[in-house]
């Protein structure tokens, strides 16, 4: 199968990588860093890496397809001062970059989830605010632009305590992204910018991941096997379980979640001269967190 992307080199495994990034070593330099929350098409991304090259870029969106549309804008663009994530941008902030690390972050025409309901899955929180903040250097800029009059309420509403200051005004289109175009086809020609200033710095340190404890167990029944499932602050579902009889191994696939990190790995189990072994499956590209431990642990329990 022909790959579409063209070129993986952008792409950044981060769960492999120590974290916090030094990105002045992804880049092999150091330069200015900045970052589009939820790239999209990646039409601005390539335009700012082609029009800065004095800076390093960094895209986060959570589709691999849109990831793989911009690798491959990316490559045929031929800059190679930019570099993309595939994760929640709750989760590159708060393990990714370290504190005063960014020059400006840009979010342009970030969904509004206007729904009621919906209101839970919005991104620009008070809380995700002041963690933007704490990775912005001093008078580091946040610039968002919407053309939802509610949303830009909303995110001006959550400022407050956030050590930004908000300015906003009415921009005509220049960004040429997909929403923009949409929205300018159905005859909107002004859209609502808000750039938000870093005046003061919000500590925010970097969670620090766990040492796993793993377990060791001197009996182990597969026709038996049937883990519980962990509620409360962390969330541990256990998906299917795999046995293979020859090697005397086991596999369990495990999602689990907590914050706002949503992990899914598989866990063996696996005999050894010493016992019955319950570990993270090698390969597998996860955080050690408590999530991942409370998962280990409700494996032995059930053995």
């Amino acid at each position: 199968m022909k790959p579409k992307y063209l070129s993986l080199k952008p792409f950044i495994l981060w769960k492999r990588k120590k974290r916090p990034i030094e990105w002045q070593r992804v880049f092999g330099r150091s330069a200015g860093l900045e970052v589009e929350i939820g790239f999209g098409l990646g039409d601005f991304l390539v335009r700012r890496a082609r029009e800065h090259p004095e800076k390093n870029l960094v895209g986060i969106e959570v589709s691999w397809v849109l990831v793989r549309r911009a690798l491959r804008k990316i490559a045929l663009a031929g800059v190679e001062n930019t570099r993309v994530i595939r994760a929640d941008a709750r989760v590159c902030f708060e393990r990714l970059f370290s504190e005063k690390s960014l020059g400006r972050a840009w979010a342009l025409f970030p969904c509004p989830w206007p729904k009621k309901r919906h209101v839970k899955h919005r991104l620009f929180t008070h809380d995700f605010l002041k963690l933007l903040n704490s990775r912005l250097i001093d008078e580091g800029e946040l610039l968002i632009v919407t053309d939802d009059q509610a949303y830009l309420d909303w995110i001006q509403a959550q400022v407050s305590g956030t050590g930004f200051e908000p300015y906003t005004q009415f921009i005509p289109p220049r960004f040429l992204t997909k929403y923009e175009r949409k929205w300018q086809g159905l005859g909107q020609q002004r859209f609502f910018e808000l750039r938000l200033v870093k005046r003061r710095h919000m500590e925010i340190k970097i969670k620090e991941e766990t040492a796993l404890i793993t377990h060791c167990v001197d009996h182990f029944d597969p026709k038996g096997f049937k883990p519980l499932n962990g509620r409360g602050e962390i969330m541990v579902d256990f998906k299917e379980f795999l046995y293979d009889p020859e090697q005397q191994k086991g596999m369990v696939r495990s999602v689990v979640g907590e914050d706002n990190l949503l992990q899914n790995f598989w866990i063996e189990i696996v005999e050894m001269e010493d016992g019955w072994h319950i570990r993270p499956a090698k390969g597998c590209s996860m955080i050690p967190t408590a999530g991942v431990q409370r998962a280990l642990d409700l494996v032995r329990n059930a053995t």
